[in-house]
């Protein structure tokens, strides 16, 4: 079969140690366009992979006609861009936070299911092996009920991670739109409703700028969780972890516990009441110092070749976004938020 032409808009630090490598890596693409607006950025990788360079989206999708694209940018052009893309026959897969607004998740769904393409967001945590093999678990119900459960997502934040450092995108509001919240928290509300098979359905939040100087965009937030099942638990993003990232998830069931990612060479550990205790060495996490492959981008073409519709969908990424917005609500209120 023919290879499927890629499109990559935005050469920042995701596509440099996610999207470009391993497009690279998949037999079944060709990288046939680089967009930024500062051009060096996608002359360089146009120079490495081939294809051609672009400062601007819209010429490269009236030129280049792309089957699919990535759409790596700062977050306030992830719908417009998205649906642009649709628009114009290509499959997206846009980071995640999706969008800024609910209006703006059912627009870009919209515009995908109209022009036939499909939309997948970049939900990375379901495919890294911990999550799998906690999944695995949850899903086997050997557990039993979930009653409990925490789950953090922290680093020192993106100055070290951002191509443009302390100048970077993420730290302006207008383009961020939301700080740790967008960067982490929506990944985590994406896993803990993926793990559970649960949606959330109450949540009430503390979220602010509680130590990055010279930015009004949240770089910290713990949130409550209610489940629709009852459960209940807590979910938190930090940009202020300076000491060292955290990307664990603990949850506590009728028969046991399972804690993932917690110790340093066993990533999943299951605790059972009858004392039993089970330790999976499954593969680590990927973290911006360490990159592994997402499968991510194998996930996105393997949808194209075969034609089946993305199971991290952009319904799926309006409902996590949700959440997180959900807990702005909350923070601003002062109120628990329903969903």
């Amino acid at each position: 079969m023919s290879k499927i032409r890629v499109a990559v808009i935005g050469c920042g630090s995701i596509a440099k140690h996610r999207h470009i490598p391993e497009y690279a890596s998949n037999s079944n693409v060709e990288l046939v366009a680089f967009v930024d607006p500062v051009i060096e950025r996608a002359e360089h990788y146009a120079a490495q992979h081939g294809g051609k360079a672009f400062a601007s989206y819209t010429e490269m999708l009236a030129e280049i006609k792309p089957d699919a694209v990535s759409v790596c940018t700062p977050n306030y052009l992830h719908a417009e861009m998205s649906i642009a893309a649709a628009n114009a026959g290509a499959h997206v897969l846009v980071e995640k936070p999706m969008a800024g607004t609910i209006e703006e998740t059912e627009a870009m769904i919209e515009a995908a299911k109209k022009n036939g393409v499909y939309l997948m967001v970049g939900h990375n945590q379901r495919l890294m092996p911990p999550h799998l093999k906690a999944k695995e678990i949850l899903d086997s119900k050997r557990l039993g009920k979930v009653i409990t459960f925490r789950t953090a997502f922290g680093h020192p934040g993106p100055e070290g991670w951002s191509v443009d450092g302390r100048e970077s995108w993420f730290f302006r509001k207008e383009e961020a739109i939301m700080g740790a919240m967008g960067d982490l928290g929506v990944h985590k509300s994406d896993l803990i409703r993926h793990l559970l098979d649960d949606e959330v359905e109450q949540v009430a939040a503390f979220v602010g700028t509680v130590h990055k100087e010279g930015t009004d965009v949240d770089d910290n937030s713990t949130c409550l969780l209610r489940m629709k099942s009852g459960a209940i638990g807590t979910l938190t993003a930090s940009w202020t972890y300076y000491k060292g990232g955290d990307n664990s998830t603990i949850i506590w069931c009728e028969n046991g516990v399972i804690k993932i990612d917690t110790d340093p060479n066993d990533q999943v550990i299951v605790e059972l009441r009858n004392g039993t205790v089970e330790r999976y060495k499954v593969g680590a996490m990927a973290t911006n110092e360490k990159q592994t492959t997402s499968g991510v981008i194998d996930e996105f073409v393997d949808c194209i070749v075969n034609n089946k519709a993305p199971r991290i969908s952009g319904e799926e990424g309006a409902r996590s976004l949700k959440v997180i917005l959900a807990a702005f609500d909350s923070q601003a209120t002062g109120k628990v938020i329903s969903l």
